[in-house]
Formats: C-alpha cells, sequence, structure tokens
C-alpha cells in the first residue's frame, strides 16, 4: 500500500462469479438514464453503505 497520505482512486476488482450479474453494463445504463457517471454512482454507494454499517454498531 502507498503511504499514509490520502487516497483518491480507487479500483475495484469484479469477482468471475459476479460478472454474470453485468454490474459495469448496468451501472453504466443507470448513469446515462441518470446523467452521472460510473464514478459516481459507484461512490454514492459506497458512502450509503458506510452510513448505514456505521450506524449499525
Amino acid at each position: 500500500m502507498a503511504g499514509k497520505g490520502i487516497m483518491d482512486k480507487l479500483s475495484i476488482y469484479i469477482p468471475q462469479r459476479k460478472m454474470e450479474e453485468k454490474p459495469v453494463e448496468r451501472l453504466m445504463k443507470l448513469g446515462e438514464k441518470r446523467d452521472r457517471s460510473v464514478n459516481y454512482l459507484v461512490v454514492e454507494a459506497i458512502i450509503q453503505f458506510l452510513d448505514r454499517e456505521e450506524n449499525r454498531s
């Protein structure tokens, strides 16, 4: 892992078994529909997940 600085980039690996659900294609389609980038949608999903999980504690 890089130094202790703030990371501003994220790359994800999609397991082969999840590829059949076509997550990238679905994100692209939704992004077009909502006029948002795939990156925007992914970051929003991560933030919502973190908010939900942090509130469970």
